[in-house]
C-alpha cells in the first residue's frame, strides 16, 4: 500500500465523480465490512483494474469518511479477505473540507484474485459495467488459460461444429443448452466456451441471472476460413 495525500484536486475529483460509477470506478459511502470492499477489489484485479472512491455516495454527491477506520478496512481486505493478496494504493483528497480515499487498482497478473464472503466461501468476482458478478467455470478457465504461457489450441469438431450452427440460427446459447446439443460433459462444453472466447470467437453476456454466449461475427468468419 502506498499512500499520498492531495489537497488542491477538487477538479480531478469532480471530474471522476461526473462520469458515475462504471466498468472502472466505483463509489462507497463507507467501509463498515472489510469483505464487501474485498469484492470489488477482486472483481476490479480480475477485470480492467479501476478505482474505488470512498466517501462518494452511489448518486455522487460527497459525504466524506473517517481515513484512519477506512483505511484500516481497505488493508484489511486486500490482505485477509482477498487471495492473493492484492495490491492497490491510495490517494486521500480534501475537496470541500471532506476527506475521499480514492483506492486504485490495476489488473492482476495472478488471476482469478478470490474474495470471501461472510460464509467463509472463497468466490472470484468480475467487473461488469457498474456491477461486481460472481465468475461462472467458463471465466475462471479464460483467466488460468490466458495465465498460461503455452498457448491455446483450438480445433473444430462435432462438439464445436454444432456450437456454431445453434449460435448461427438461434444467435444465443447456454452451457446447459450447449452440453445437451452437444453430448459432451460440463468440463468439455466449459473448455470449449474458453477457448473460443480467447479467440474472440464467441462474447459472453453476464447479468445477475446468468451467463448467455453469442457470436463475434468478424473473428468467426477468421476462424473458420482458417480452419478450411
Amino acid at each position: 500500500m502506498y499512500l499520498r495525500i492531495s489537497i488542491a484536486m477538487t477538479s480531478y475529483v469532480k471530474k471522476l465523480i461526473s462520469e458515475g460509477e462504471n466498468q472502472q470506478l466505483d463509489f462507497k459511502y463507507c467501509v463498515s465490512d472489510s469483505r464487501k470492499i474485498a469484492r470489488t477489489l477482486s472483481a476490479f484485479s480480475n477485470s480492467d483494474g479501476g478505482r474505488i472512491l470512498i466517501g462518494v455516495r452511489d448518486n455522487g454527491s460527497i459525504s466524506g469518511i473517517k481515513t484512519d477506520e477506512e483505511i484500516y478496512m481497505v488493508d484489511t481486505a486486500a490482505q485477509l479477505f482477498c487471495r492473493p493478496e492484492i495490491a492497490y494504493t491510495i490517494k486521500q483528497h480534501i475537496t470541500g473540507g471532506k476527506t475521499i480515499l480514492e483506492v486504485v487498482v490495476i489488473k492482476g497478473a495472478k488471476r482469478p484474485y478470490q474474495a470471501k464472503d461472510e460464509n467463509g466461501k472463497w468466490r472470484s468476482y468480475f467487473r461488469h459495467h457498474d456491477q461486481n458478478l460472481v465468475a461462472n467455470r467458463v471465466l475462471l478457465q479464460v483467466w488460468r488459460k490466458e495465465e498460461k504461457k503455452s498457448g491455446v489450441l483450438v480445433k473444430f469438431g462435432t462438439a464445436e461444429n454444432s456450437l456454431m450452427d445453434y449460435l448461427g440460427k438461434n444467435g444465443s446459447i447456454t452451457l446447459s443448452k450447449f452440453r445437451k446439443i452437444a453430448r459432451i460433459s460440463s468440463y468439455r462444453a466449459e473448455a470449449i466456451l474458453a477457448n473460443l472466447i480467447i479467440f474472440k470467437v464467441l462474447i459472453m453476456n453476464a447479468s445477475e441471472k446468468g451467463f448467455s454466449y453469442e457470436l463475434n461475427m468478424v473473428e468467426a468468419q477468421k476462424l473458420n476460413a482458417a480452419s478450411l
